[in-house]
């Protein structure tokens, strides 16, 4: 199941450096960089590994997706800069796309290892505390405290300068509201992960997974 649940993270994170590009509107109130639908999935699933299979798990999950991120990050810089072909007319917008692309993933980076690793701690600290009580105090403090840190940050580097002020720091308050009360509507589906998750150590033949000396 950790595996699962490392590539549905690294998925879900590739995804939204890309899709963090566009900007979408609600109503004339609240301005969100597309990736805010997927990226805050990512947070119930580090919660799920620090719950389940201890923070070094967790840490490990974290640092894979700051490799992955990097690794994405030279690819693109390499895509754009290689020569078009004669027929291949859209060179100019792809490098339009992808350029701002390059420093929303680089915003992305920043405060993607900062917010995740601070999630981890704060979760950790309040395992430590309460036991295997009180999920959801543990995942949705850590969440809003961690979302808090990452809005600010990946708003504040990804589009400075881009628009007014004013503009900044509406973002980041619609879109730390818009989190919050995701993380509040996600807490059901981390227990619904921590379950499958405890069901599978329990029965290591669910998923098709063996314990080794089952397999000599």
């Amino acid at each position: 199941m950790l595996l699962y649940l490392n590539g549905a993270f690294v998925g879900l994170l590739i995804l939204s450096n890309i899709l963090a590009v566009k900007l979408f509107s609600i109503g004339e109130w609240a301005v969100l960089p597309a990736a805010v639908i997927v990226y805050v999935f990512t947070f119930p699933i580090t919660d799920t590994i620090a719950e389940v299979y201890g923070k070094k798990a967790a840490r490990q999950t974290v640092t894979a997706g700051f490799i992955t991120q990097l690794c994405a990050l030279a690819f693109i810089f390499f895509a754009i800069h290689l020569p078009s072909a004669p027929f291949f007319a859209n060179q100019e917008s792809f490098e339009t796309i992808f350029s701002a692309g390059f420093r929303v993933t680089l915003a992305s980076l920043v405060s993607y290892f900062i917010s995740q690793n601070l999630d981890v701690s704060i979760f950790h600290k309040l395992k430590n505390k309460h036991g295997n009580s009180r999920l959801w105090l543990r995942n949705n403090a850590s969440t809003m405290a961690s979302q808090l840190v990452d809005t600010s940050l990946f708003i504040t580097i990804a589009f400075y300068g881009m628009m007014p002020t004013s503009v900044l720091l509406g973002m980041i308050l619609t879109q730390y509201i818009f989190k919050w009360m995701v993380a509040v509507a996600d807490t059901p589906v981390v227990y619904l992960l921590v379950k499958l998750c405890r069901r599978q150590q329990a029965d290591p033949q669910i998923y098709g997974y063996q314990k080794p000396e089952a397999l000599l």
